[in-house]
């Protein structure tokens, strides 16, 4: 780590070359300033891994109490209220959505109970891997609300049953790794837990870490612009994009690595720190306490 970064609720290792490793527990305020500032806190990260710290959940929803909180208003005024509600669920919106912003792969490692918010976090993943013993619940509906964290405007573009999806949303019952494997909002099931899927999540990591950092933020990054724009205006855009990327060394590098067979081992340098500007940022990150 390029410094020591104090935090209250999310525990954040780098266990192999190259790769990050967050583990959650309670921690919105702390997810979204430890994304926003991955590679400045933590050095040279070139892949994430997500995963939960307790070994049964990996997110059990929002908080009841907090969700009891929303209806205590400091105003007796309607509006004034849906202001400030308002201004609440985007900064929860931005804070769920900063592994978008991170400019590496962030890989989902879920297991265990995967509830409500817990779909709202995937979602905003790159890559999901699920243990055999995850139960997902798109839950909103059953605590009276609609998802407003995520989970709504992701899951027609990460998943590839509409049908299902909807059903799903709507009743808020309860399905299975294997389940959410069919309808495509996990990659991968591995049999076992918690400790299973994580190891299978960080060699992954370790895998595309070894990669060009250039060539895989890129990918990341017009991936992200593919996903909001037409195919036309992603082809023209990565066109100019590419224009400057392909003037990397690291094309070189991984030419004579894939002629040795093998042979050769390739080291590729570091990003600098902002080679993707973020789209925004939340105003909800503390200052780190080095």
């Amino acid at each position: 780590m390029s410094a020591t970064v104090k935090l209250d609720f999310i525990k954040v290792t780098k266990p192999r070359p190259l790769v990050a490793h967050v583990q959650l527990a309670r921690f919105w305020k702390e997810y979204v300033a430890v994304f926003d500032n991955m590679r400045a806190w933590y050095g040279d990260v070139r892949a994430v891994v997500l995963s939960s710290s307790l070994p049964k959940v990996f997110c059990a929803g929002i908080d009841f109490e907090d969700l009891l909180d929303l209806k205590n208003s400091p105003s007796s005024d309607p509006a004034r209220t849906a202001v400030a509600l308002r201004r609440h669920v985007l900064s929860f919106q931005a804070a769920i959505s900063s592994p978008e912003r991170c400019p590496v792969p962030v890989i989902a490692a879920i297991h265990g109970v995967a509830y409500g918010l817990a779909v709202d976090i995937i979602a905003g993943c790159d890559i999901r891997y699920a243990a055999s013993d995850t139960t997902f619940s798109i839950k909103e509906v059953d605590v009276g609300l609609a998802p407003d964290i995520g989970t709504l405007a992701r899951l027609r573009h990460i998943s590839s049953n509409a049908s299902l999806g909807a059903e799903l949303a709507y009743t808020a019952r309860t399905f299975s790794a294997e389940e959410a494997f069919r309808l495509g909002v996990v990659s991968r099931v591995v049999e076992g837990g918690m400790d299973e899927v994580v190891r299978e999540s960080l060699a992954l990591a370790e895998e595309v870490a070894r990669k060009s950092p250039i060539a895989v933020t890129g990918t990341k990054h017009l991936l992200m612009h593919a996903r909001d724009h037409s195919v036309g205006e992603n082809l023209e855009y990565t066109a100019t994009w590419n224009a400057a990327m392909l003037q990397t060394e690291d094309i070189l590098k991984a030419v004579r690595a894939a002629r040795s067979k093998g042979r050769e081992e390739v080291s590729f340098e570091p990003l600098p720190m902002d080679i993707v500007p973020s789209a925004s940022k939340s105003d909800a990150k503390p200052k780190p306490k080095l």
